[in-house]
């Protein structure tokens, strides 16, 4: 299932306990003392859009990073038309990854090894919570702390350039193998009318490149 409004009734305002993992200090807001889990505002509020759009990628098959990609595509615009601002290119993917955890799309959290174990421990948090085995707090104070802050971080990190350069980082990070079985994954869910598309935007990239 995607996104679960939060219940109603009196919110949580308790100072949190250390032992709880979702109140430790980790997250792509650890900077700021709080995880993206404890933070219910605006910017962990997907867009309608946004889910529809997710739930029309599941039903055409597509997988359950492609799905996400919409979360994170939709805090890149936030990024650019200045809602808030993003410490660091991951950063703003981070924040759309989790959005997409809590709505409920299936992107399991990273292995031991592939991530810290504080980021692996938020990313838990956001996917039980999105899939409804684990009950999300609110905490309004500390999402409007946070949000001011943000507003505050630079919108430069959601630059063409900037995404462009973490895109060939991530990519070179992947063995070749796993970017061509990526590839030919995404050219049988495209459909015909997206490969079209494609393939004329890949002339034009070629076209303009050789002058």
């Amino acid at each position: 299932m995607f996104f679960r409004s939060a219940p109603c009734g009196k919110l949580a305002m308790a100072r949190p306990r250390r032992s709880h993992p979702a109140n430790s200090i980790q997250g792509p807001f650890a900077r700021y003392g709080v995880t993206l889990e404890e933070h219910d505002g605006g910017i962990v509020m997907p867009e309608r859009r946004t889910v529809k759009k997710a739930r029309k990628d599941k039903r055409a098959g597509k997988s359950t990073t492609t799905q996400a990609g919409e979360f994170v595509h939709e805090e890149i615009r936030k990024v650019r038309r200045g809602e808030h601002g993003a410490r660091s290119p991951q950063q703003a993917i981070a924040i759309g990854l989790s959005k997409a955890r809590r709505a409920g799309v299936a992107l399991r959290p990273p292995r031991r090894g592939k991530a810290k174990a504080s980021t692996r421990k938020s990313a838990e948090y956001a996917y039980e919570a999105g899939q409804g085995k684990r009950k999300p707090r609110r905490r309004p104070r500390v999402s409007r702390a946070v949000s001011r802050v943000l507003k505050s971080e630079p919108r430069s990190t959601a630059s063409r350039a900037a995404l462009s350069k973490q895109t060939r980082r991530a990519a070179s990070r992947r063995t070749a193998s796993a970017r061509s079985a990526a590839a030919k994954k995404a050219v049988k869910t495209k459909g015909a009318a997206g490969r079209s598309a494609a393939a004329k935007k890949a002339a034009r990239t070629r076209a303009r490149r050789r002058r």
